[in-house]
């Protein structure tokens, strides 16, 4: 299972900002004007060695008229019930607010880990002024200044003492686990139902539905594996549920705990920045991804020319990780299912795949001999030997004598050789340069 923690806060506090730094990309916009997150944002940080997946709320209003502060507010608290862990951010320059108060309200009922951090502390003046904070009768707290990175270091620390033990992943039969992700109403129940050969009620809206993914062996036509199942939605009582939240959120544990994603694309609505955001998440998180454009047969005027301009989309939305599998398929009609799951088995060997040494070094050093890394401030870049990391996902270290000056285009350039030479389509590989 994988861990999340939501960072939550009234408007205009810094939450984006912090979200951005950890994620080490600008991902969540970021203005000074309240209210600029209107939905959530995920990623994926790290921190001395532990992982965990991050949602960037909107901001926290009780009691607004604002249509869309209304819609945030809700998911915040969905957030909040989803999360492992919950980072409260204030803002020391506004002090206590009766906002701030009404976040610290709902969160004191959490029985969940809440850590408090003050932002904006950006000199020593305003460290007295933060005091003010413990009124909120949260305990102590954290001074941190996102837009500097001041003090994020030790709200980290101890962000990753509070967080739940990781459960070990026990696979007694080491079946593969295929992952059906993608936004709802693409598809995804209809996908399943078809492959299993019966009705399930996977999607439902009764009370106590379990929030984890559920596991189903698959053992029909060659195909051996288990299924993972994300399309079961839970209800909360006393909050009407963003079906595209819970999706997502379902999505986000289902992708660590599988071995390949296959993400139901609806080709009525294309590959949309929701679509994009689940892909990129599988991608961050080294799994292999089949693209399952559904309810292609929905599809009016369809030349001979469109399966080929639908995917070439597609591949220019997810660059330059373009070296993954579509499919297109009808749920409804069974049209290629069983082509989609051969597609997937095959990512799976592709991601399982260990390659020689001998083999490795025999191939990819006169590759490198003779397209060697270009001269970076008058020094040239040697690679000696290359090999296999022993991960569960494809990773290759190159030993050279100036492993600094291997530039990003280089990389990818390896990437792409490796690619050519041994078919890893459909999952990200990781290429690391060391020092001989």
């Amino acid at each position: 299972m994988s861990t999340i923690v939501a960072i939550v806060g009234r408007p205009n506090v810094g939450k984006s900002t912090f979200f951005n730094r950890l994620i080490q990309r600008r991902d969540a916009i970021v203005d000074s004007v309240s209210g600029v997150t209107r939905d959530r944002h995920y990623g994926k940080s790290e921190w001395n060695g532990r992982e965990f997946s991050l949602i960037d709320t909107g901001g926290y209003i009780v009691g607004s008229d604002d249509v869309f502060e209304a819609e945030i507010d809700k998911q915040v608290e969905l957030a909040i019930d989803e999360s492992d862990a919950i980072i409260f951010m204030v803002n020391v320059e506004d002090g206590v607010t009766s906002m701030d108060e009404d976040v610290a309200n709902l969160l004191r009922k959490v029985k969940k880990p809440v850590l408090l951090a003050v932002n904006k502390v950006d000199n020593g003046m305003r460290l007295n002024d933060a005091m003010e904070f413990y009124n909120l009768g949260l305990g102590d707290y954290f001074t941190i200044a996102s837009i500097n990175g001041s003090g994020t270091g030790e709200l980290l620390d101890e962000l990753i003492k509070v967080l739940p033990e990781k459960e070990e992943d026990n696979r007694e039969d080491e079946l593969p686990r295929f992952a059906v992700v993608g936004r709802p109403n693409a598809g995804k129940s209809s996908f399943i139902n078809s492959l299993i050969g019966e009705e399930r009620n996977i999607v439902t809206d009764i009370a106590g539905t379990t929030r984890d993914a559920i596991d189903t062996k698959y053992n029909r036509f060659g195909f051996e594996f288990n299924l993972v199942d994300t399309a079961g939605i839970r209800r909360k009582s006393k909050v009407k549920e963003d079906l595209e939240f819970y999706s997502v959120m379902r999505s986000v544990r289902a992708i660590e705990h599988a071995d390949v994603c296959l993400l139901v694309v609806d080709a009525t609505r294309g590959f949309d920045a929701q679509v994009q955001n689940i892909f990129w998440l599988a991608e961050r998180n080294r799994k292999g991804v089949v693209i399952l454009v559904n309810k292609w047969d929905l599809i009016e005027n369809k030349g001979s020319n469109t399966p080929k301009e639908f995917e070439a989309h597609i591949r220019k939305q997810i660059a330059p990780f373009t070296d993954v599998p579509v499919v297109f398929i009808s749920a409804l009609t069974k049209q290629r299912i069983f082509k989609a799951m051969e597609t997937a088995v095959e990512v799976y060997k592709n991601r399982s795949k260990k390659i020689k040494t001998s083999v490795m070094n025999e191939i990819m050093l006169p590759i490198v001999e003779h397209n060697s890394p270009p001269a970076y401030k008058g020094k040239y870049v040697k690679i000696k030997y290359c090999m296999q990391l022993p991960t569960p996902q494809p990773q290759f270290v190159f030993f050279c004598n100036l492993p600094q000056y291997v530039r990003d285009p280089y990389k990818r350039f390896v990437e792409n050789q490796l690619r050519k030479e041994f078919d890893f389509n459909g999952v990200p590989i990781s290429i690391y340069f060391r020092k001989k």
